[in-house]
């Protein structure tokens, strides 16, 4: 049975045909959500798509849309969930020449409950995430908290594009997986891209390790990869429709790795992973701000530059390629790189882990201008607050906290007949 999106029957109608398409030249996805936004008006309403057009011309409709709009209020529905109708349906109008207002206030329009207190996730948590997720989620979730792309981007919402494994312009496709260059850079051509601007963003060892050991996986399944293979290939098991995965089956990796980590976000909460690492990298002068806008494919200068004469100085790429590098502390979860200064601040944030500091306190302190005077200090008032909490060395706690107490540099030691557990500091 071939399955139809809901409201599909009203593509036989020319006009909602049409308008539909001109929706979907700018974007599928709103073309897709108003076109079913209408129907679901029009059901609610119980009127059609071609009534309205008549009824807007008259002086009531707007006050029946206030009447809708005080109704869903009541209902609890969100302001920026409400707004949708009203937008969809001054499109509608203005589409069929109909100058139509709406002038109806609607509470709260521009705040989404569900997003506000949604929180960017810790690295221990990007890292447990990375854990659960299959290998073909790591390199999805890999590119969009350490890339800053979309899931569209990945592969779009019809499966008729997405990313190739020629957009990693440093990839060699031999007998071996191999790079060339680390960070790697990835391009995003115009038909991918949110704001229809091509750019590019860099990748560094932890996401070319998850990404090898993808393609390896591939290979080893008798795939033959060539650079316009997608980076996210179908289940040899599954029944392959289109040429890429469609968006939806892109962020199903991701849910799916998520739920199995016990966390709970939405999968483009890992773009705002990669957003605020910036932001504290550009904070500390590791990259400039009209950079870091180009790499999260934003418009601005370097943008505009780009655009116009479709590359930039190859000396400007590698500087950039090196601030990106410098990034990559705020952004990775693991150290890859083991030069002198890596791997002090890998000893320096397994000590600060082993006397209690929490990976979020760990990842707010810049280790790299913290002198070895000041980094002992932070050891022994550690170690001394945790030996003053009243003297006490032991904790009985509930068993579920158990895994919590190891990582704040606790020790098990037994189970009580009351279900409880002992834990004992390691100092």
């Amino acid at each position: 049975m071939t399955y139809k999106p809901k409201y599909d029957n009203l593509m036989e109608n020319p006009k909602i045909r049409r308008w539909f398409e001109n929706l979907k030249a700018k974007s599928i996805l709103t073309a897709t959500v108003y076109r079913r936004t209408l129907g679901y008006y029009c059901e609610l309403e119980k009127t059609t798509p071609e009534q309205l057009l008549t009824d807007m011309e008259k002086l009531e409709f707007r006050d029946n849309f206030l009447d809708f709009v005080r109704r869903l209020e009541k209902e609890g529905k969100a302001g920026s969930y409400i707004v949708r109708y009203k937008k969809v349906l001054r499109s509608w109008a203005k589409f069929n020449g109909i100058d139509i207002k709406l002038d109806v206030n609607i509470a709260n329009e521009n705040e989404s409950p569900t997003l506000d207190n949604e929180r960017v996730p810790s690295k221990e948590e990007l890292s447990r995430l990375l854990r659960k997720a299959t290998s073909r989620g790591r390199v999805s979730i890999s590119i969009m908290a350490f890339s800053g792309f979309r899931p569209e981007t990945l592969g779009n919402y019809e499966g008729t594009d997405g990313l190739r494994l020629g957009d990693i312009k440093e990839l060699k496709i031999s007998d071996e997986i191999e790079f060339t260059k680390i960070p790697a850079t990835i391009m995003v051509k115009t038909r991918l891209s949110k704001a229809r601007n091509q750019y590019f963003s860099f990748i560094g060892e932890e996401g070319i390790t998850y990404i090898k050991e993808y393609l390896e996986e591939r290979k080893k399944n008798g795939e033959e990869l060539t650079y316009e293979s997608p980076l996210l290939q179908f289940d040899v098991r599954g029944t392959k429709k289109n040429d890429f995965m469609r968006t939806m089956l892109v962020t199903r990796d991701i849910r799916e790795a998520i739920t199995t980590a016990g966390l709970k976000m939405r999968p483009y909460v890992l773009r705002a992973y990669f957003s605020t690492a910036l932001d504290i990298a550009e904070s500390k002068g590791l990259i400039s701000h009209p950079w870091r806008q180009f790499i999260m494919g934003h418009k601005g200068d370097i943008e505009a530059r780009y655009s116009t004469n479709k590359r930039l100085p190859p000396d400007m790429i590698e500087e950039m390629r090196e601030s990106y590098r410098k990034c990559l502390k705020f952004l990775e979860t693991r150290i890859s790189d083991v030069s002198e200064d890596n791997a002090k601040l890998f000893l320096q944030q397994q000590l600060l882990s082993a006397v209690g500091y929490k990976q979020e306190e760990i990842d707010k302190l810049d280790l790299s201008s913290v002198s070895n005077e000041d980094f002992q200090q932070l050891l022994r008032d550690k170690v001394a607050g945790a030996m003053s909490d009243n003297g006490a060395k032991q904790k009985v706690i509930p068993v579920n906290e158990i895994e919590q107490y190891i990582s704040d540099g606790y020790d098990f030691e037994a189970v009580l007949p009351n279900g409880k557990a002992v834990m004992r500091l390691r100092f």
